[in-house]
């Protein structure tokens, strides 16, 4: 009588089922271009950004039970810089520590760009910007491989902050010439993951986060240092 051994198989048919069902996602966002002098002020009080498009299509796909507040962003270029503006609703604003202290916006809320160089993540470059205009910018490495001493090269990148009563505003200018010469913006594209970090107290002493993202990558678990999260920013003449 011939026997027939099935367990063998149906780790991998679950796996093919897993893998069938695992969301994916091809996001982009058209970048407007503007030729008229550009103003960064924190607030995003330039008439200009009217002539961008609005995204708000940003989620915590991985718990049902969790519900993001509200965060909008936008960008435009012009033939030297890159400009972009997020708006984040938020009625517990969390951001510790001394001003000007890089580390220190790690416990705090936060607004995130992370950008893949030369089509890959060998390296990324990774901004995160809080409220309070600190700015974490490190260079990284598959997988969480992170430079905190590296620096966004001087006089490439401003970054204006505001707080107001529902929320807080990150504007940012990034020269076109470094996002070239660092492998990030090729053929008119940047392969880019917009996040953020939500943090809200749970006692006048501690605090927990809700990761919120554009793009929802492959895991069941929040995690922006993988290849899947990143969407495309693609520059329109």
């Amino acid at each position: 009588m011939m026997k027939i051994f099935s367990a063998p198989i149906l780790p991998g048919f679950l796996l093919l089922i897993m893998y069938l069902n695992t969301p994916t996602e091809n996001k982009e966002y058209l970048v407007n271009k503007v030729t008229g002098e550009m103003e960064i002020d924190g607030k995003g009080s330039s008439a200009l950004w009217s002539a961008a498009h609005e995204l708000t299509d940003f989620t915590i796909p991985w718990f049902e039970d969790q519900h993001p507040q509200a965060t909008s962003f936008r960008a435009l270029w012009s033939d030297e810089d890159f400009f972009f503006l997020y708006q984040a609703e938020d009625d517990d604003i969390v951001a510790p520590g001394e001003d000007g202290d890089k580390r220190g916006v790690l416990p705090s809320d936060r607004v995130e760009l992370f950008f893949k160089a030369n089509g890959g993540m060998d390296p990324y470059y990774c901004l995160e910007l809080d409220p309070r205009s600190r700015v974490l910018d490190y260079i990284a490495r598959l997988y969480r491989n992170t430079d905190f001493d590296w620096s966004w090269p001087e006089g490439h990148l401003e970054i204006k902050t505001s707080i107001h009563d529902s929320g807080y505003v990150v504007e940012g200018r990034i020269s076109m010439q470094s996002l070239k010469e660092m492998g990030i913006l090729q053929d008119g594209v940047m392969l880019t993951g917009l996040f953020r970090g939500d943090y809200y107290h749970t006692s006048p002493e501690e605090t927990e986060v809700r990761w919120i993202t554009w793009v929802r990558g492959d895991k069941d678990k929040p995690d922006f240092h993988i290849e899947s999260v990143y969407g495309k920013l693609i520059l329109q003449n």
